[in-house]
């Protein structure tokens, strides 16, 4: 009978919360059980944790082992709790001193050949690990970078389970085999959301935003250029309404060019967002210029404020975390009715519904053509909230009382017939 315990890090929202892995060998017929309210990606951990325990030259208990995750109530998701789960087994099986793991929080994916591959979210489970007091992580190697932001952790970057067992054993540490550096790496693949209709202006360039666009570059729009500034200067909302062509995307892509480099802890809030995301640039993993988010117009509320089936991810509002959120065509864009003033945008919907939120302080940049119909949308301004009647909020992108013209509504009314409506001779 054995029993080892150590620790990781789920990730609800942008927030971490540490979890106590604990493993427990009894005499039985041999048998894996992970209980602690576990996703799939997390219960299929049984199988690439005996692969890789097995391949790193160890010895897979053959006994009733049951491995929980404690608080249960919480629900966890991702696959970084593989290092932590293995370590827990080897402590069990007293491969590894359990007295070693208890202060440790382990952070990341195994392989089947036991290498340790990158998660999302390094940063704020880092961040998570050292408010509830733990000075020792394990990261994935290449995410060793990221976590290092974090001041008062000791961080260790594994390659492999190879190299992390002999650490804690006090053995010779195997060399491995490093990445080409000069092929994109494999390690990274599935970290990155694609076709989620955001661009967040992040470049190659690590940690920047885009330089290829700068306000001036603009020749003339004097009157946008005046208004450019004093929204960047002010964190004020901005408004841009004329016809295709007149410059309105060109003024708000050029936005971010004129606002100040962000602080130290705004660049650990907006990097923690993009972690969770898997938006980080490569190369560099913090990002100190304030971010430019332009979801497209189509898109739909989870994309927007953020949630979307099993894991809560953040939304193109927190994307835009401390630097510009852009709607084009906000006569066309369904944004949520949202209040952020308290500076968060919650889930509105899921698994993870009234349990998550994401940071939001974003100034916006809306644009929208002229109408379509003949009729040049008025300012309605409600007690100063700035709204067009009948069309686009100014604040928020979103759109109230849009009617259609009677030519192009889906029910119409039915003919009458002679007779309907009139009372039949006496």
């Amino acid at each position: 009978m054995g029993f080892a315990r150590t620790c990781s890090v789920t990730l609800v929202g942008v927030e971490g919360v540490v979890v106590e892995v604990q493993a427990d060998l009894e005499p039985g017929v041999a048998a894996f059980t992970l209980v602690g309210l576990p996703d799939k990606s997390l219960t299929e951990s049984r199988d690439r944790v005996r692969a890789a325990v097995v391949n790193s030259g160890g010895e897979w208990p053959q006994k009733k082992l049951t491995v929980g995750l404690s608080p249960a109530s919480v629900p966890k998701a991702g696959s970084g709790f593989d290092l932590a789960v293995a370590c827990s087994v080897l402590g069990a099986a007293e491969r590894i001193d359990p007295r070693v793991l208890s202060d440790i929080v382990m952070i990341g994916e195994l392989g089947l050949d036991g290498r340790v591959r990158p998660v999302r979210g390094i940063l704020p489970a880092v961040l998570a690990a050292a408010d509830a007091g733990f000075e020792q992580v394990v990261v994935p190697e290449s995410a060793a970078a990221e976590a290092a932001l974090v001041p008062g952790v000791s961080v260790l970057g594994v390659r492999s389970l190879r190299q992390l067992v002999a650490v804690l054993t006090d053995e010779p540490v195997p060399d491995e085999e490093p990445e080409d550096q000069e092929r994109p790496d494999p390690l990274m693949a599935g970290l990155r959301d694609l076709g989620g209709g955001v661009s967040t202006g992040m470049s190659g360039g690590p940690g920047r935003c885009d330089q290829g666009h700068d306000l001036a570059d603009v020749v003339g729009q004097h009157a946008a250029r005046t208004a450019v500034e004093v929204a960047a200067a002010g964190g004020h909302h901005l408004f841009l309404e004329g016809p295709p062509g007149a410059g309105k995307t060109m003024l708000a892509e050029r936005l971010p060019s004129i606002l100040p480099p962000l602080d130290r802890q705004a660049s650990l809030e907006v990097t923690a967002v993009h972690s969770v995301a898997g938006l980080l640039p490569p190369g560099r993993p913090l990002i100190d210029t304030a971010p430019y988010c332009a979801p497209h117009h189509s898109a739909t509320m989870q994309a927007l404020v953020g949630g979307g089936p099993g894991t809560a991810r953040p939304g193109a509002v927190s994307l835009s975390h401390r630097g510009v959120l852009f709607l084009d065509s906000t006569c066309k864009t369904g944004a949520p009715h949202q209040g952020r003033g308290h500076g968060t945008a919650p889930v509105p919907r899921g698994r993870y519904r009234g349990r998550s939120a994401s940071p939001c302080r974003t100034g916006e940049t809306a644009t929208a053509g002229p109408s379509r119909y003949g009729r040049r949308r008025r300012c309605c301004p409600e007690r100063g909230r700035g709204r067009t009647r009948g069309r686009a909020c100014v604040t928020d992108g979103s759109t109230r009382g849009r009617r259609r013209p009677a030519a192009t509504r889906t029910t119409r009314r039915p003919p009458r017939l002679p007779g309907m409506g009139r009372c039949a001779p006496g």
